[in-house]
């Protein structure tokens, strides 16, 4: 983990939200509007959700919104005419946005899509709170190595890794045993491959504790989320592959926990709401007060605690291979997930041939290093229409 000696800045904070309309942004925005004074946005981007962007930019005074559908450009400047606020469309306008100077970056762009304005904008220095797990699963170390280079800080919104980094010894890092990530289990924790099989995507997106997106809430579902969280806490903490371990939680209360080499076990404990992580970076390095539900553990009860079971959930096993492999495979094991997520919520594969496509895919993984920006995109590129392939090959056989 990179960190910057970064001391608290002079209000107001000035920012930027890439993704401010998905569920991360939404409560970033929250945040904000309950701190008048404290922050000063400079740029909100959004896919295609004109409407609520253009609401959000005029709400928080943004300097400039873009939208990446360039196609919904003209819309969104209809929507700010007379506001005196910028309007822009396109994925290159999004990544101009990114290398805007800030203090503060919310990089929750969901999907690869969100590399190239996280990487512009740890460019810039800024501290990047990231959202978007898939930047260190596609490019870790290029995202580090920018992050070091540029001076930049990288703090973790995700809340398991949020968890960890408030409880890792970053001063003594050969004194931490193992992290271990906590996982709901999702909807399905208790079902049998043969029930998962005729699962439906509005089952799938069902989340028993968090309000999260469609793909991140299938992710849960197959646990492909803790697979993917894996890789990323492997570039986040300086700690070696074997050391990073998944237990599933199902309360959702215990966050993550850090073993050092004395039996000490620390971990960071809250309600399952998004806001705690999220103010804890919109703040870091104080904290700010958020309107999270207070945990009560005496109502609560009893928390439990039990292995994965890596049979009935291949995703785990799936993400494992794929840091080991290194090279392209964290990338063609992300794209090849997001096309097959994306083809099983159009309805048109069942919900175990998400794993068994990125599987078919992971295998077939060029064996060239990733150097480059480029090669990441050529990687990306080749597992997605491999993947596409092989959903559809899926699709032709089961219907």
């Amino acid at each position: 983990m990179t960190i910057a000696n970064v001391l608290p800045s002079p209000a107001p904070r000035r920012l930027s939200i890439f993704g401010s309309t998905g569920s991360i942004g939404c409560n970033t925005v929250d945040l904000i509007e309950r701190n008048p004074g404290a922050f000063d946005v400079e740029a909100l981007t959004a896919n295609g959700n004109v409407a609520l962007l253009a609401e959000q930019a005029k709400r928080l005074r943004a300097r400039i919104a873009v939208v990446a559908d360039n196609s919904r450009y003209d819309e969104l400047k209809e929507a700010l005419r007379g506001t005196g606020i910028e309007a822009a469309g396109g994925e290159n306008a999004v990544v101009e946005a990114a290398e805007r100077p800030v203090d503060w970056v919310m990089a929750a762009i969901v999907g690869a899509a969100g590399l190239r304005p996280t990487l512009a904008a740890a460019r810039q220095g800024a501290i990047v709170a990231l959202a978007n797990k898939e930047c260190l699963i596609c490019a870790g170390e290029l995202m580090i190595d920018e992050i070091r280079r540029h001076g930049a800080t990288l703090l973790p919104v995700d809340s398991e890794h949020s968890a960890i980094f408030q409880v890792f010894d970053f001063d003594q890092p050969d004194k931490v045993a193992r992290i271990i990530l906590t996982a709901s289990g999702g909807p399905f924790r208790s079902l049998s491959r043969g029930q998962m099989s005729s699962v439906t995507p509005a089952q799938a997106v069902a989340h028993p504790n968090w309000s999260m997106g469609a793909k991140i809430s299938v992710d849960s579902a197959t646990m492909m989320n803790k697979g993917l969280e894996t890789i990323e806490a492997y570039h986040l903490f300086p700690v070696a592959k074997e050391s990073i371990d998944i237990l599933v939680h199902p309360q959702s209360v215990v966050h993550s926990l850090v073993e050092y080499v004395d039996g000490s076990v620390l971990a960071q404990l809250g309600a399952p709401d998004m806001r705690t992580p999220i103010a804890y970076a919109l703040g870091w390095p104080a904290r700010m007060a958020a309107p999270t539900p207070r945990l009560r553990l005496e109502e609560i009860g009893t928390l439990t605690f039990e292995a994965p079971d890596a049979e009935r959930f291949p995703a785990l096993l799936l993400a494992k291979q794929a840091l080991q492999m290194g090279g392209a495979a964290p990338t063609v094991l992300n794209a090849a997930n997001e096309v097959a997520v994306e083809v099983f919520l159009q309805g048109r594969i069942g919900f175990l041939h998400i794993a068994q496509i990125v599987e078919e895919t992971l295998n077939r993984t060029p064996s060239n290093r990733l150097n480059t920006l480029e090669d990441v995109g050529e990687a990306d590129l080749w597992a997605r229409r491999y993947a596409q392939e092989q959903a559809t090959r899926f699709h032709a056989l089961h219907n």
